[in-house]
């Protein structure tokens, strides 16, 4: 029977790959729920969202600490090099982690990454002592990029953020887990039922980061939980050996040589 391995992620050594989001929840409590029974042990947040140093929305920020979880900062929102540098030193002052999710949004349309300030943005942060984990497209050249100005980490989109189309460009995913074998990646966005969870893990993925699908499901909780499921099954069945395509049909319960066989004689009895 397969159980679930731990896994190392800079400093922390986890046994979930499921990483999950604070936004958009109906309600705190909900949040605390649904994290809860995520099993997750990196939680998002933002601090354009929260000022735990100002006191703004304490009672979400007293059930964030009160999970005792990895925090993940992210500079959502910044359009710039400048805006993510000044973001990421103040949450790494209030929030006491140097640990962050690197966003620089280059269209407002699909928030797609700003790849050229992506790349800057992540070697200053990095000379600066954090631990980057830029959100990024399928794009091999820029995941490369990334790679060679020292990220540890790679988050590629599945597809463009909250709109849980799945993944659209599966040989792109698959080209990055080949080519990045030492690399862990974690599909960031995109993601909007278990099932593509599960795909994500099965090419190999090293974890998944999940807000949307979870917090804007009619009832969160119970969709944590499958996620967290899904996310299991697509790791088990990737270190299982998934049976590989074929062409043309194979038998699964083969005919020939069992004792209830017997070729049928021209001269049989009709």
């Amino acid at each position: 029977m397969f159980t679930q391995r731990n896994w190392q992620l800079f400093d922390q050594n986890l046994s979930s790959r499921l990483l999950i989001g604070s936004a958009l929840y109906p309600s705190p409590d909900v949040m605390h729920d649904a994290i809860k029974a995520s099993g997750a042990e990196v939680v998002t947040l933002s601090l354009r969202r929260q000022n735990p140093a100002q006191g703004d929305g304490q009672a979400f920020w007293q059930l964030i600490r009160q999970l005792n979880l990895q925090l993940l900062p992210n500079t959502a929102g910044c359009h710039s090099v400048r805006e993510v540098l000044t973001l990421a030193r103040m949450s790494r002052e209030l929030f006491d982690t140097d640990w962050l999710k690197l966003e620089l949004i280059g269209d407002d349309y699909n928030l797609q990454p700003d790849p050229l300030g992506l790349v800057e943005a992540a070697r200053h942060l990095i000379d600066e002592g954090f631990k980057v984990l830029p959100y990024c497209t399928d794009d091999l050249v820029l995941c490369q990029r990334l790679v060679d100005v020292g990220c540890e980490v790679l988050m590629p989109w599945a597809a463009p953020i909250g709109t849980g189309k799945g993944i659209l460009n599966p040989y792109a995913l698959q080209t990055l887990r080949e080519r990045l074998p030492d690399t862990p990646l974690i599909v960031d966005a995109g993601l909007g039922r278990p099932s593509h969870a599960c795909q994500v893990m099965e090419m190999g993925y090293d974890g998944v980061l999940l807000n949307s699908a979870i917090a804007q499901s009619q009832d969160p909780v119970i969709m944590a939980r499958a996620f967290a499921d899904a996310t299991r099954a697509g790791r088990q069945a990737y270190l299982s050996g998934i049976m590989p395509e074929k062409e043309l049909a194979s038998p699964s319960t083969p005919t020939l040589g069992t004792p209830f066989w017997h070729q049928e004689s021209d001269h049989a009895p009709t």
